[in-house]
């Protein structure tokens, strides 16, 4: 579904600070794999998610989504087949616009328009059917301006929202990091839900150990660049967090994660 071939990722290249990300990583995702991503800061998470979107363009290597080459592809283009939900959840919502005009904006994504209204009421009782599965009231607060929700609320409008274009490859950038622990549980399952109901490829990175071994099919974890554990099916089932203390403990010598994701 998606497969990573020899990526190449160099920051300040030929300089005294040149940082070296990702030296030929290789990386395959099958489709409806949900893959729980930890590593230690700077192993190069979000850089992946990057590149994957088209946030970044890689120095080498090829990127392909379903058989097609997305490595030089911008953005904006990228978004039509790709979602991403990012760790600030005013990332993901236009503000000073209501959450009816923000869904239908979701709504319309990828599709023709012409000189026609963005808002269709018609849409509305979808809307609201969508929104109640998430218990938190948005569904009655369709004229409120986004901007004026909670960042909880922000975060689980912008996950239906995504959700919404269906599409090919989800992206979760440390979704519930700015998140209280109430709320990131909350949010956890509704991610959860979604991600079930639709069985949408998905790359989840994560700080949260017990929401990396919890949820998904698979867990990678990655060191400066490299994927150093892969663990999937039934090996993924029964993963603990004590089995991963002893991997931990057997590579102690490698600062593989911080104080922040043991004791999440």
């Amino acid at each position: 579904m998606l497969e990573i071939r020899n990526l190449y990722k160099v920051f300040n290249k030929n300089t005294v600070n040149e940082n070296i990300i990702f030296n030929e990583l290789n990386l395959k995702v099958n489709k409806g794999d949900f893959i729980t991503i930890i590593g230690s800061n700077g192993a190069g998470k979000s850089t992946l998610l990057n590149v994957i979107s088209g946030t970044i363009s890689p120095d080498d290597g090829n990127i392909a989504l379903e058989g097609k080459k997305i490595s030089n592809l911008s953005e904006y283009k990228c978004s039509k087949f790709i979602g991403r939900v990012f760790q600030d959840p005013s990332k993901g919502t236009a503000p000073s616009m209501t959450i009816l005009e923000n869904m239908s904006m979701a709504y319309n994504k990828g599709k023709k328009f012409g000189l026609s209204f963005g808002v269709d009421k018609k849409n509305i009782p979808y809307f609201k059917k969508l929104l109640s599965k998430l218990d938190l009231g948005l569904e009655d607060k369709l004229n409120t301006k986004v901007g004026l929700l909670s960042g909880g609320q922000r975060q689980a409008l912008t996950l239906i929202m995504t959700a919404m274009s269906e599409p090919k490859l989800l992206l979760l950038d440390e979704h519930t990091a700015a998140l209280d622990p109430k709320t990131s549980e909350k949010i956890i399952e509704i991610t959860k839900e979604i991600v079930e109901e639709k069985n949408m490829t998905t790359l989840m990175i994560t700080h949260n150990l017990n929401h990396a071994i919890k949820l998904g099919n698979r867990l990678i974890m990655l060191h400066e660049g490299e994927v150093i554990l892969d663990v999937r099916g039934e090996e993924k089932k029964s993963l603990t967090m004590d089995k991963l203390l002893q991997f931990f403990e057997a590579n102690r010598d490698k600062d593989l994660l911080s104080d922040r994701a043991l004791f999440a």
